[in-house]
């Protein structure tokens, strides 16, 4: 498979993937994965083995008492928050500070399918190690998901 540097990672993934907003979660969880696992509006264009991919930025609340703040939440990310979600199955594809939003972190995840992001995230929510790690660093957020598959013509699945 081929390597991607970040700029290539960008343009992919603004350019290749179909963008599907979580707003709307009581309708149970978010489509993404295989075209064979979505409806055929949405699979029309979809690659038959790409994986399930999640983009999340998370902005984070001014720090007060170190409660909170971006450099909190990256030193979240980078003690041990990504190690949890790669020991439960889930890929982290990269993780990037906006420089238009200091105070937004952006990170993509990617899946084997929409049932794996499940098991993931029921996991990730009961880790005794996440548990820990939220109580160590609080950081209050506001969240933007999104859920994509790879076009059947991309070169990143």
């Amino acid at each position: 498979m081929k390597k991607f540097g970040i700029k290539e990672l960008v343009l992919i993934v603004i350019a290749s993937f179909g963008f599907a907003n979580l707003s709307n979660a009581q309708n149970g969880p978010p489509p993404c994965g295989p075209a064979a696992d979505l409806s055929s509006d949405l699979g029309a264009n979809v690659a038959a083995d790409s994986r399930c991919f999640e983009l999340r930025m998370y902005t984070a609340e001014p720090e007060v008492d170190g409660v909170g703040g971006i450099n909190n939440l990256h030193q979240r990310f980078r003690e041990q928050e990504v190690a949890i979600f790669e020991k439960l199955g889930a890929q982290v594809l990269a993780v990037w500070q906006r420089l238009d939003d200091p105070n937004t972190l952006v990170w993509m995840l990617a899946y084997r399918d929409r049932a794996h992001r499940q098991e993931v995230w029921e996991a990730f929510g009961t880790d005794p190690e996440w548990i820990a790690l939220r109580e160590k660093y609080p950081v209050p957020i506001s969240a933007e998901t999104y859920t994509m598959s790879a076009t059947d013509y991309s070169n990143f699945k």
